[in-house]
């Protein structure tokens, strides 16, 4: 038995959750997940409950994304219970440059204790898949400088690291500021 892949089911959001817990615990930085279930579920578009589709990246039959739900999100499961074991939260961009859409991996998860079996590839294979059908440009994400382990993955599958940019944000009061709502 495989484990499968398919787009996130609103039942999955507990296991989702608890997924972007660990990876905040695993980068140091777990006080700063604002996520709730309440969020998720409202931030989220979710493929239907009746959906099992074992290896489908066709966001077709999911809800539309919007301004307020941005996100999508990838589970992949279990072979031996069925449990959720890793995701892939994402959302579309657009390249000016190449004038074509593509997707940004937000999140790449999968629990220490499944690791080494292939699930970080199998869902990075699926949003690839995912570009490749809509035409799309490239797909790409970030990872923290200390984060060897990923690093020399994503180097393995192909991904280049980008040594010429450098992320930028603005969030909290610098955000409401920005906005002109702070004096």
């Amino acid at each position: 038995m495989a484990a499968t892949v398919r787009h996130a089911q609103r039942e999955d959001v507990p296991a989702i959750l608890s997924l972007i817990r660990e990876l905040a615990d695993y980068e140091h930085a777990l006080e700063c997940v604002e996520a709730t279930e309440a969020k998720l579920l409202s931030t989220i578009a979710f493929a239907p409950s009746s959906s099992s589709s074992s290896s489908s990246s066709s966001s077709e039959a999911s809800e539309p994304t919007s301004p307020t739900k941005p996100a999508r999100c990838l589970v992949l499961t279990s072979p031996e219970d069925g449990a959720v074991v890793g995701i892939a939260l994402y959302f579309y961009n657009y390249s000016t440059w190449r004038a074509r859409p593509g997707i940004y991996l937000e999140d790449l998860y999968v629990k220490q204790s499944e690791r080494k079996k292939g699930y970080g590839k199998r869902l990075l294979v699926e949003l690839a898949k995912e570009v490749v059908a809509m035409r799309g440009g490239r797909l790409e994400w970030a990872v923290l400088k200390w984060n060897e382990p990923s690093i020399k993955f994503y180097e393995s599958i192909g991904a280049q690291m980008m040594s010429e940019w450098v992320g930028m944000r603005v969030d909290g009061d610098g955000l409401t500021k920005l906005a002109g709502l702070l004096d």
